[in-house]
């Protein structure tokens, strides 16, 4: 019974995690930031004793993958030559939190849970986003902001602070619970993704899986962000290029990396010739909504301190220099470079990349192959491929994509998924198959099991509950074994 509770625990702090960090602008747009910070706090706070209590018994430190170290010790070294060096410590204070979360979660949740969790996270967000719009559009009938905006009498605030539009009726672009169409949007991707693989893998109903996958078909429609939409043409190609591996033996696959090499030069190609025309084809002016001129300052400032950077901050502090004065919206100061990797430059420098990107590279390269490979136990034949193995690399690809326009992949949501995928993949190395899949099964079709002589339903007391409990062998790591 102890068990039990503890595994609902864990699953319930993960998916407060996951509603907490991908949905970060919906959370501050409720609460306020100060409310905010607190709720960020005791989330890791609870992390923390929740790892003590579960000890999880494959936890190394030397497991951890080596980048993550490099690239967090760049972030904490950079106080020392940061520009901002107050506002560096609580950027790094952040960081570390974030991190620590994403670990507790690789080690505490096997595959299926982070994807359980994950999907039920994404239909609180997705599913609370639409009953907002539809509340603002039936109840309210104009555009609203947050309780603690501040906005002058007779006067209209920005539209960078309006809430929700009230565009539901009209077609949108909505904006949910999140305040940020790009980021709704993006949220309706993991979701296709996510409730996708389950319903292949028979690990929801039918309804149930059909309904969401439509939900978040909607969501993107209903959002139409450029960059999200890319990023759903590049899932699929993804998808196509692991299901054409796993046809093809490990030792023939020289003409799939071949050919995948020569499409994604080619697209980056075509991206910087003809960047008028394709981003016209989505809707979008060559300026892609003014992020290169932001892109050019931010390289400007990156260049005067090329190596070590400006300091590492994650979101950028925006009542100091030269954040305040780098790039405005509307009249409002940005937040961040919409580029993961030049906001990586620009903060922690030459150094930070060298770091950033091995981190991205090996996880890329472990969730590709755990995509791909076939499952073994032993030294039988090989097992069947299993649907669920193909969610890390494909939430990876849309991650990368979304990290060329926002910077979203080295804070929050994004920051947990990058490290919960490169830690987990770092040390969890068992690939699924259909026969270990979780199968959803309607409760009437689950045998109760009685007693044969009084036809009722056995049970357990609290003491043999207890009895047997210490009569099962601990399970013990092969790594703790000291050899003689």
């Amino acid at each position: 019974m102890a068990s039990g509770k503890t595994r609902l625990g864990v699953s319930a702090y993960a998916i407060s995690v996951f509603i907490f960090t991908l949905g970060g602008n919906a959370v501050r747009w409720i609460t306020g930031v100060p409310i905010y910070f607190a709720l960020a706090g005791i989330i890791t706070v609870i992390g923390i004793v929740l790892f003590i209590k579960v000890k999880p018994a494959r936890f190394r430190w030397y497991r951890l993958p080596a980048p993550l170290y490099w690239f967090m010790t760049i972030a904490l070294l950079s106080i020392i030559w940061s520009q901002y060096r107050f506002e560096s410590v609580l950027g790094v204070v952040a960081q570390f939190a974030t991190t620590i979360v994403a670990i507790v979660l690789a080690y505490t949740l096997t595959w299926h849970e982070v994807l359980r969790t994950l999907a039920t996270s994404l239909r609180y967000l997705i599913g609370l986003s639409f009953l907002f719009e539809l509340w603002v559009s039936l109840f309210v009938g104009h555009y609203i902001v947050a309780w603690w905006v501040e906005v002058p009498a007779g006067e209209t605030p920005s539209k960078l602070l309006w809430w929700s539009r009230n565009l539901l009726f009209e077609g949108g672009p909505i904006q949910g619970l999140l305040g940020n169409s790009a980021l709704f949007c993006f949220l309706g991707v993991l979701g296709l993704v996510i409730f996708s693989v389950q319903l292949r893998a028979g690990l929801i109903g039918r309804f149930n899986g059909w309904f969401w996958i439509a939900m978040s078909v909607l969501t993107i429609a209903m959002t139409r962000a450029a960059t999200v939409m890319v990023a759903v043409i590049v899932i699929a190609i993804t998808l196509a290029f692991a299901l054409w591996a796993r046809r093809v033996q490990p030792g023939k696959r020289t003409p799939l990396y071949a050919i995948g090499s020569l499409l994604l030069f080619g697209s980056i190609a075509v991206s910087l010739f003809w960047r008028e025309q394709v981003f016209g084809l989505l809707g979008k002016s060559a300026t892609l909504t003014g992020r290169t001129e932001i892109w050019e300052r931010v390289i400007e400032l990156a260049e005067q301190r090329p190596w070590l950077g400006w300091g590492w901050v994650s979101y950028w502090p925006t009542w100091v220099e030269p954040f305040k004065s780098l790039d405005t919206k509307v009249g409002l100061p940005v937040p961040h470079a919409h580029n993961a990797w030049l906001d990586v430059w620009f903060q922690v420098g030459i150094i930070g990349l060298l770091a950033f990107i091995p981190l991205v590279a090996l996880t890329l390269w472990r969730v590709w192959f755990r995509a791909v490979d076939q499952p073994r136990r032993g030294y039988g034949a090989p097992l069947p491929y299993a649907t669920s193995a193909l969610w890390p690399l494909l939430i990876l690809a849309a991650l990368l994509v979304q990290s060329l326009t926002e910077s979203r992949l080295i804070i929050e949501g994004g920051w947990v998924l990058l490290v919960l995928l490169a830690v987990k993949s770092r040390f969890d190395f068992q690939l699924p198959s259909p026969d270990s899949e979780p199968v959803k099964v309607p409760w009437r079709h689950v045998p109760i099991t009685r007693d044969a002589a009084t036809g009722t339903i056995p049970t357990i007391s609290a003491a043999q509950a207890a009895a047997a409990k210490a009569a099962t062998p601990p399970v013990v790591d092969p790594d703790s074994q000291v050899q003689s």
